[in-house]
């Protein structure tokens, strides 16, 4: 996953109304029935349908780390969808997205001003428009540098040219070299 993805799944989790399970067993028993069958979740986790058959008994209550970790995620992407949905609705539709990152900013302007990208710290509540293209870019399969696109789209027109009311030369920014990103909606 890139840098945005994991931001907007972040964000996804911090909007869970109600814990994930935590103990194997509760954790192996919820994907039993997201997913049907021991065979589904072993396919999923890369482990044999016996191993998930001992793990749903508590037979077998320590997995390797690798496979732990594997069960955690594949437990957190299948909870509270509706949830999540309905979230991504909201900011799609009214609420926006708010990008908070440290990355270094290029852009491309008229004659005579700088062009050389820094490191800025930046909080900017992007509108609903922008939003709903991440999600639809995200769920479109879009490779990480096109949603940064995305969003250095946005900072053009609301940081950097205060929707329209400076820097109208401006025509095209640039993220580069981020610190960390966080998304929150």
């Amino acid at each position: 996953m890139g840098e945005i993805e994991d931001a907007i799944e972040r964000a996804d989790r911090e909007s869970f109304t109600k814990d994930p399970p935590k103990t194997l067993k509760g954790q192996i028993r919820y994907l039993l029935k997201q997913m049907g069958s021991a065979k589904a979740v072993a396919a999923e986790l890369g482990v044999t349908a016996d191993s998930v058959n001992r793990y749903r008994r508590g037979a077998r209550k320590h997995p390797r780390a690798d496979v732990a970790a594997k069960i955690d995620d594949a437990v957190r992407q299948r909870w509270q969808p509706i949830v999540r949905k309905r979230r991504q609705r909201q900011a799609a539709a009214t609420g926006g997205v708010t990008v908070e990152t440290r990355a270094r900013f290029g852009y491309t302007s008229s004659a005579g001003s700088t062009d050389d990208g820094r490191f800025r710290r930046l909080t900017v509540h992007l509108p609903a428009a922008y939003a709903q293209r991440l999600f639809e870019a995200r769920d479109s399969g879009a490779s990480d540098q096109q949603m940064r696109g995305i969003i250095a789209e946005g900072f053009k027109q609301v940081y950097f040219q205060d929707g329209g009311g400076r820097a109208m030369g401006l025509s095209d920014v640039e993220i580069n070299d981020i610190d960390y990103l966080d998304l929150d909606y």
